[in-house]
């Protein structure tokens, strides 16, 4: 269980921890490579001749990045000669430094963090140290804010968790951050924090080691589906005056529903928050492969397995935070010229109207003929 923190040296602890969170990733394992034993990577990457091997930072292996990662490798390694080694890692606010440091060619933010990165503000790890080399790739999905907690817990809403414990996620990580926002948006000035990844959290949750739990995903997370398997559990709404005050803070947050249903136990629907999940990269990376990458994606959509219903290229530039990579906008661009042009399209239908009325006006003629013949025969 974590220490008693007194909410308002929460962002400060939290953005040193995050350093140390950070910098411990930029050590001789990094340089090295990622250990697949280790970390939990998925199969090394095995490029086509004249393809490149691309590092794609994810998050946790029980969060929605991670199997996101795995659908991107698959999509990317089959229609085009590049090679993707997915890496585990503690997701958002890392994976942005990473990117900043040029030591992942792509990785998975959340849109606000990307904002808080490019920009350098909000967070102590970018405060006077924007990482302005950022650039978006594509908007993905919605990050559904989950707050879970035991079904006899008596924790009903955001307020109640006035001097309660909660795991708020990794240290650093944009699960953190959000966590954090929410907390402060209710008032609670005291609570006893707790930081690790989503299996761990659902795993103290279940023993009862914290009182709530605040994850970030896609629903639904995997961690809270076993959860809900083995447990009663609830979910504490953000809504009324909490969300109303965070969506006015926070523009990068709209308004989002889980679904009754989506996990066992829990049949009504849960009002709460939600972020953009989106693919980033990094100013210097070469614009023909991100192209690639790119349209390997977009081309191929129905592929995807992880938020499939999400992704899609009508959505793909919403919510983007930053400027977009040169390669993802010639993707886009190109796209956009291959599309008929409304106005072409009218055209045609009216083309294909007036045609139409030709071959009517033709068909009228020849009927006004045969009564003329008809009118001579009866003469």
């Amino acid at each position: 269980m974590g220490k008693h923190i007194n909410r308002r040296r929460v962002i400060a602890i939290a953005g040193s921890a995050g350093v140390v969170s950070v910098a411990g990733c930029i050590g001789e394992d990094a340089e090295e490579g990622p250990d697949e034993e280790d970390n939990g990577d998925l199969e090394e990457a095995e490029p086509e001749e004249g393809g490149e091997v691309l590092a794609l930072h994810a998050g946790g292996t029980e969060g929605t990045y991670y199997p996101l990662g795995g659908d991107m490798k698959s999509i990317v390694e089959a229609h085009t000669p590049h090679g993707i080694q997915v890496q585990s890692t503690g997701a958002s606010v890392e994976n942005a430094a990473s990117l900043g440091r040029e030591e992942a060619e792509l990785a998975l933010i959340q849109n606000d963090i990307a904002y808080f990165a490019h920009n350098g503000v909000e967070l102590e790890e970018f405060e006077d140290q924007p990482q302005e080399n950022i650039r978006g790739i594509a908007s993905l999905y919605p990050e559904t804010i989950h707050m879970v907690t035991q079904e006899d817990s008596d924790i009903e809403s955001v307020e109640d968790l006035e001097g309660a414990s909660v795991n708020t996620g990794d240290l650093g990580s944009g699960t953190q951050v959000n966590a954090l926002q929410i907390l402060e948006s209710a008032g609670i000035d005291d609570f006893s924090e707790s930081n690790t990844d989503f299996g761990t959290a659902a795993d103290q949750i279940a023993d009862g080691d914290v009182d709530a739990a605040i994850t970030v995903g896609g629903y639904p997370l995997g961690a809270i589906e076993d959860l809900a398997t083995t447990q009663d559990i609830s979910f504490v709404e953000v809504d009324g005056d909490v969300r109303e005050q965070l969506l006015e803070d926070a523009e990068w947050l709209a308004e989002d529903t889980i679904p009754g249903g989506t996990y066992d136990g829990v049949e009504d629907d849960v009002e709460t928050i939600s972020v953009q999940a989106m693919l980033a990269t990094y100013e210097a990376m070469d614009e023909a492969v991100i192209e690639e990458v790119t349209a390997a994606m977009f081309d191929n959509v129905d592929d995807f397995t992880t938020q499939s219903e999400y992704i899609d290229l009508e959505t793909a530039q919403e919510a983007m935070p930053i400027d977009l990579h040169a390669g993802a906008q010639a993707y886009f661009d190109d796209v956009d010229e291959a599309e008929p042009d409304e106005d072409e399209d009218e055209d045609a239908e009216n083309g294909d109207e007036d045609d139409e009325d030709m071959e009517n006006g033709d068909e009228d003629a020849e009927n006004g003929e045969d009564e003329e013949n008809g009118d001579a025969d009866d003469e």
